[in-house]
């Protein structure tokens, strides 16, 4: 089927209320549940007009209870329906780890294939605005190291509704990340419904110079630095890998053979983080292409500050991701 991606544009937010209403009004089975489902304060506007539309029997705002509406979503799964269960604050999903790893992450392979627990848990992710360690953490990594569980991040409109659709197709759980600093994003977005291929990264640019591998809102401060480094004659290739889990190692390999150098940058930590993967990953594959060693853009090892002058230097921001880069190429 042929899109027609450039006849208008949707910001982030609104593409993810696009797919959850689409596919809602396709499959009678599907349910919403969670935290502040009926509260723009809670989930920006990704569940605007839901409970309207389709009614409190399937778009349910529940109690203060991570544990037990992510265990109910489980169940929902398990008895032949879909359930989608979004956690405003990806810090409090630590609360239903139980269901998600010991349970959901562990059906399929248990009853030999026969039975699988298709469920996306959908957290987002809050930082800045001085709220703190506890509300702004990034915990991508924890859950990729699942067996069991996919985990996607997009880091644009277009891959946030065609992911979200793909993340309720799946007939095995999904760990849907999203991050709301990317709420305000626009892209060009189909109307109709469209999927983005679990496990399939993209191409954000083409360049010769050095490959840069992003995650979720990192690819947007990377794309900021290109502007820049255009001007200095540096012509970078940028990878947003969408899907943490599984990786696109075929597409990175592909473009670091080609630049012979690389820059991972994560949102989450550095110590056993992503950026470590990834960058094992590529030496492992490339290594005697390398002209330079991998180097990675991660969080510090420490909580997130409570204070806007400390998150300034905290958070990695563009100005970070270009003077990397230029010490690489240097």
């Amino acid at each position: 089927m042929s899109l027609k991606i450039n006849e208008r544009k949707l910001n982030y937010g609104l593409a993810i209320n696009e797919a959850l209403s689409q596919m809602m009004e396709c499959d009678k089975g599907i349910i919403l549940i969670g935290q502040g489902v009926k509260s723009p304060w809670y989930v920006g506007q990704t569940c605007k007009d839901l409970v309207a539309k389709f009614g409190e029997d399937r778009v349910i705002d529940t109690p203060v209870s991570e544990n037990a509406m992510t265990g109910a979503a489980v169940g929902v799964a398990l008895s032949g329906m879909k359930a989608i269960a979004v956690h405003p604050r990806i810090d409090f999903l630590l609360y239903a780890i139980d269901p998600i790893i010991n349970e959901a992450a562990n059906w399929y392979y248990m009853n030999g294939g026969k039975l699988s627990v298709p469920v996306v848990f959908w957290p987002i992710i809050n930082r800045g605005g001085e709220q703190g360690a506890q509300h702004s953490q990034a915990l991508h990594a924890m859950f990729a190291h699942i067996p069991g569980l996919k985990v996607v991040m997009p880091a644009d409109a277009y891959s946030a509704k065609g992911l979200m659709v793909s993340a309720i197709r799946d007939p095995n759980p999904v760990v849907y990340i999203d991050d709301r600093w990317l709420y305000g994003e626009i892209s060009d977005v189909p109307e109709e419904i469209y999927d983005v291929p679990i496990g399939k990264a993209r191409l954000v640019a083409e360049g010769e110079d050095i490959t840069v591998i992003a995650v979720s809102y990192m690819v947007k401060e990377a794309e900021l630095a290109l502007y820049e480094l255009k001007e200095l004659d540096i012509r970078v290739e940028l990878i947003d890998i969408r899907t943490v889990k599984p990786l696109d190692v075929e597409s990175i390999i592909k473009s670091v053979s080609k630049t012979k150098k690389a820059l991972v940058v994560d949102c989450g930590w550095k110590s056993f983080g992503i950026s470590s993967e990834i960058s094992s990953i590529i030496n492992e594959n490339c290594f005697d292409l390398l002209k330079h060693p991998v180097r990675r853009l991660a969080l510090p090892d420490c909580p997130a500050p409570a204070s806007s002058e400390l998150e300034k230097e905290y958070y990695i921001s563009k100005k970070d991701i270009i003077r990397e880069i230029r010490n690489i190429l240097r």
